[in-house]
């Protein structure tokens, strides 16, 4: 039998909490009169104002606590505030007295599964939110785990019937604990190389925000004080939310450039979302805050994310953040790569390792070069000032999902380099005769599950005891089945006779097909709408879950909780492994929103190229046609898909899928329109 997880749902010590956009509203604004709105000038930056002295201090991370607790305290919410730097190290983590312990992610839409009504430890939500806001941001745009939430729900805007789901539905699944491109630190914590992983992926609650000092990203801040960890589903309203009240205060004098925020950035003709709160808003002035010294909570340490102690960050662009400027491999196109700390390129360019067709090293290097050569020219999506060239992060891997190359242009959102590469390998798995077998025999990694993963956690506190329960079963196989029946392609995912985009696959993971007409059933790797929300999409989270689970309850036993499982006491946990799926080719999960394509030689599958960063038409285009420029440069010895083989020649219940959807005029040197078309 293939793979089955198992569902564990939360059985008792069930929060009372308000609802309403993410979070409690029931704050009680005491105390000075509120300060007038924050100057902030224009940026005037555009992706090279990062120096080697564009880092948060550890001053400047205690000042930002305690504007945090100062605002808390005035609220009546103690708080578990989080401060990271803009490649994900945890500079503090700090709790007041009385804050909760547990946190409830709950889209309160009363779905059962997935990670509805899981309760996690507040500290890990603190952190998410503050990764996110610092990992979706660049000089370029300033966006909040509030901007997140508005573009993964199944309309955008959430709340608005009849449209197609955001743009990003289903980011919220990337830079998660068992990442293989996320760095960990082999003992303990502190400051290191980045990306660094979240321990609950990109979050989609209100209260996360990027931190800027002189026009460029540095961190960003989290905060758990309300116990709900959910998502704002009607953006057209102003929500009170106490963990946002409380992240704007630590803001203040490290705010975003107001001509940067997403409040000045459109989607689709959409305006995006920053923040329901302002500086006037607050209950306290953060310029009058006590200093951090006379704060009275403690320091938390967070084992794998923090050692308990106030730490300075990175400095983005140089080697120590893991991010630093290529010359060698791509000179010219102003190219960065992902290093180590000491100076190592960690995805130099490879041959594949799937055979004698697999990719060289020297085409690898080429699609990177092409690919970037695209993104500097074509015009951003979701970047001021207007004008600006795309940011995107590039990667390239075998049918294996094996990395053969990794880049990125300038001052790209860090969060694109997890999805790329989650875009790159779900292309090349779903195209590949592979994908059916390998989803159907995966295994479970870890003693937590006795013949599969906690695919529902949830649990039950007395005293320093977390009790699991199984509830429910159900297999990853069945995915399989749904496909194949829904093209009327009996060896669909087991053929490699398809080439599958992730615009194609993602059209297939959404709560209605086609996409935004509601009222239809779902595509086959999700839910219907009533047993769906961004936190129970289907195949995506399935997948991953079970290291999900793993993580969160090594994490409760590091901290000093006792863990059960239907009334079995655990043994002693390891860390979640680096493979989130247990299957060779995903390790860092699936991606299902826009921006890959797998690469043929002939109608030879041979691997896939992703693109994340700059809008999902953009991403599109950047892959497809890095992908056809990289054929012709290298004599047509790989290519696009052909046509008949790719997923846009299928209509099944009579519409097409999408193979990819590029800008009509893109460019920032040329008029050029339809650039993809014939290619």
């Amino acid at each position: 039998m293939g793979r089955q997880q198992f569902r564990v749902l939360a059985m008792a010590a069930t929060l009372t909490l308000a609802a309403c956009g993410g979070g409690s509203n029931s704050g009680n604004p005491v105390g000075t009169s509120p300060p007038p709105p924050q100057p902030t000038p224009d940026s005037g930056c555009n992706g090279s104002c990062a120096t080697a002295q564009s880092l948060l201090s550890t001053g400047d991370v205690q000042t930002i606590i305690a504007q945090a607790a100062n605002e808390a305290q005035a609220q009546g919410k103690p708080a578990i505030i989080a401060v990271v730097d803009r490649v994900g190290n945890v500079l503090g983590v700090y709790k007041m007295n009385g804050a909760l312990p547990l946190t409830t992610i709950t889209s309160q839409r009363g779905v059962v599964g997935g990670l509805e009504n899981l309760q996690v430890p507040s500290e890990l939500a603190a952190i998410a939110k503050a990764v996110t806001g610092a990992y979706l941001s660049s000089e370029g745009n300033a966006f909040s785990s509030r901007t997140a939430s508005q573009i993964v729900e199944e309309h955008f805007n959430p709340g608005d019937t009849g449209t197609p789901a955001g743009p990003l539905f289903g980011v919220q699944f990337s830079q998660l604990p068992c990442s293989d491109l996320s760095q960990r630190f082999a003992t303990g914590a502190g400051v290191g190389a980045g990306p660094h992983r979240s321990p609950l992926g990109l979050s989609a609650d209100p209260g996360g925000f990027p931190l800027y000092k002189g026009g460029t990203p540095v961190g960003g801040v989290g905060v758990a004080a309300d116990g709900i960890y959910g998502l704002d589903a009607i953006v057209e309203d102003k929500d009170r939310n106490i963990d946002e009240f409380i992240a704007t205060a630590a803001t203040f004098g490290f705010g975003a450039p107001i001509d940067r925020r997403a409040d000045t950035i459109t989607a689709g003709g959409i305006t995006l979302r920053f923040s329901d709160v302002g500086f006037a808003d607050l209950a306290t002035s953060p310029a009058s805050a006590p200093p951090f010294s006379t704060l009275t909570g403690a320091l938390l340490k967070v084992p794998g994310y923090s050692d308990g102690a106030i730490l300075a960050g990175t400095a983005f662009g140089q080697t120590g953040s893991g991010i630093r400027a290529d010359t060698a491999l791509y000179p010219g196109i102003d190219a960065f790569v992902l290093d180590d700390g000491n100076g190592n390129n960690r995805y130099p360019p490879i041959a594949g390792t799937d055979g004698a067709n697999a990719l060289t090293a020297t085409e690898a290097q080429t699609l990177i070069q092409q690919a970037l050569i695209v993104a500097n020219r074509a015009r951003a999506q979701i970047r001021n000032p207007l004008g600006s060239q795309a940011r995107v992060s590039v990667s390239v891997v075998d049918t294996n999902g094996v990395v053969l190359a990794l880049a990125r242009t300038r001052d790209a959102p860090v969060f694109g380099t997890d999805v790329s590469l989650q875009k790159a390998r779900t292309a090349a798995f779903n195209s590949g005769a592979f994908a059916a077998n390998d989803v159907a025999t995966a295994t479970a990694p870890t003693a937590l599950m006795t013949t599969a993963a906690a695919d529902y956690l949830a649990d039950t506190v007395t005293g320093n005891t977390v009790a699991f329960t199984t509830i429910s079963v159900s297999k990853l196989s069945d995915y399989v089945v749904r496909v194949r029946s829904f093209l009327g392609l009996p060896n669909a995912l087991g053929d490699g006779a398809i080439a599958f985009t992730d615009r194609a696959g993602g059209n297939m993971a959404r709560p209605y097909y086609p996409d935004g007409v509601d009222g239809n059933p779902p595509g086959p790797f999700s839910f219907p709408l009533a047993q769906w929300s961004p936190f129970q999409v289907g195949q995506q989270l399935d997948l991953v879950y079970n290291r999900l689970a793993v993580h969160v309850a090594f994490y409760l036993q590091q901290v000093g909780a006792t863990v059960s499982l239907n009334g079995t006491t655990l043994p002693a946990l390891g860390d979640v492994a680096q493979n989130c799926t247990g299957i060779q080719r995903l390790p860092n999960g699936i991606q299902i929103f826009p921006g890959s394509v797998p690469i043929y030689r002939g109608s030879v599958l041979v691997g896939g190229i992703g693109v994340s960063g700059d809008g999902v038409d953009q991403d599109d285009m950047v892959s497809f046609l890095g992908l056809y420029n990289a054929g012709v440069a290298l004599g047509g010895k790989i290519s696009n898909a052909p046509p008949a083989m790719r997923a846009d020649q299928l209509a099944p219940q009579g519409s097409h899928l999408r193979y990819v959807q590029c800008p009509q005029a893109p460019f920032l040197d040329t008029n050029d329109a339809n650039v993809c078309e014939g290619k």
